[in-house]
């Protein structure tokens, strides 16, 4: 099957699958999309919203229409690393056994990451980023398609471990969800206090979901287009002959290299979902909020005067 014709079929299954998805979530359509962008790109969400905003619905919703398997693991500052990546046991023949902890899932739901020591944080990053887990010695390759979807909590912050920077970088997006609008909550409300459950059909295979991520890697970007993500990321970096003066005022430290492979790649995607074969800068800008968001640290003159993340980046481009 040619490129395109593969970039047509994807387009067909995506719409497909947002329908799908939208039968148990409604509205959100902003963070399904990104979530979706960063699957088929082949990257890990940070999602950041206040309790009781159906994010656990929204992964588990996700992973039955992707026909994935879903595990979900809840930290808390008890946590081992051996709870999440699983540990040796003597079996009844006084022979180690290896069992599988959760993390040995297609997708993975980290809910409230910040709750959890830096130990424990740090056991998942070898899984995100080499999608193979080190156990007593013994190297063990985990199932592809590999995504993590973590959660943090922005209201209680005390006794808390923030995620290091190091560890957000990993992360492709960072993803805010807001409440829903007075029209979506009516209708969350309908439809969740009846006894009616939507059965959601699942539409791809492990395998398919493979074959769309290396065929969105083949896409062809123009040298303009990977030339004006690379200049939006400089922008972000205070103190350098790029910057932004925006950024030189209320930022601290900017995004690194990896911001830009992930523009580009997230841009490859959301050309992809709408049949374009090639990004183009309104594909960059698109994705640019969720990639840059976390990988920004404002000032405290920033802090106090309530500019957001979102207006520093948007006046980059």
């Amino acid at each position: 099957m040619s490129d395109v014709t593969l970039i047509e079929n994807f387009v067909k299954k995506y719409s497909a699958l947002k329908k799908e998805i939208a039968k148990v979530i409604i509205g959100q359509e902003d963070v399904v999309d990104q979530i979706l962008i960063s699957i088929f790109s082949g990257g890990h969400s940070l999602l950041i919203g206040v309790p009781g905003l159906a994010k656990t619905l929204m992964v588990n919703t996700i992973a039955q229409a992707l026909g994935l398997d879903f595990k979900r693991i809840q930290f808390t500052p008890d946590l081992m690393p051996s709870d999440i990546l699983g540990s040796e046991i003597l079996d009844e023949n006084r022979h180690f056994k290896f069992i599988k902890g959760p993390i040995f899932a297609n997708i993975i739901l980290a809910d409230e990451i910040n709750r959890t020591p830096p130990k424990t944080q740090a056991a998942l990053l070898e899984a995100m980023q080499e999608r193979a887990v080190t156990v007593a010695g013994h190297r063990y390759q985990l199932n592809l398609p590999y995504f993590v979807l973590a959660t943090q909590n922005p209201i209680e912050q005390e006794g808390t471990y923030p995620l290091p920077e190091a560890q957000l970088d990993r992360f492709m997006f960072a993803i805010n969800l807001k409440y829903p609008s007075f029209s979506e909550e009516v209708e969350v409300v309908k439809t969740t206090t009846t006894d009616i459950q939507q059965t959601v059909d699942s539409l791809f295979t492990a395998q398919e979901i493979m074959d769309f991520q290396q065929v969105i890697r083949r896409i062809p970007v123009a040298d303009n287009v990977i030339e004006y993500a690379v200049s939006l990321v400089s922008k972000t970096r205070p103190n350098t002959d790029t910057a932004a003066s925006i950024v030189n005022e209320f930022v601290d430290w900017g995004a690194g290299p990896r911001a830009s492979q992930n523009l580009i790649l997230a841009a490859k995607t959301h050309a992809a979902t709408t049949g374009k074969l090639s990004p183009d800068i309104e594909n960059v800008q698109s994705v640019a909020t969720g990639i840059l968001r976390h990988r920004i640290i404002k000032n405290y003159k920033a802090e106090a005067e309530g500019i957001t993340d979102e207006k520093i980046i948007e006046s980059l481009f």
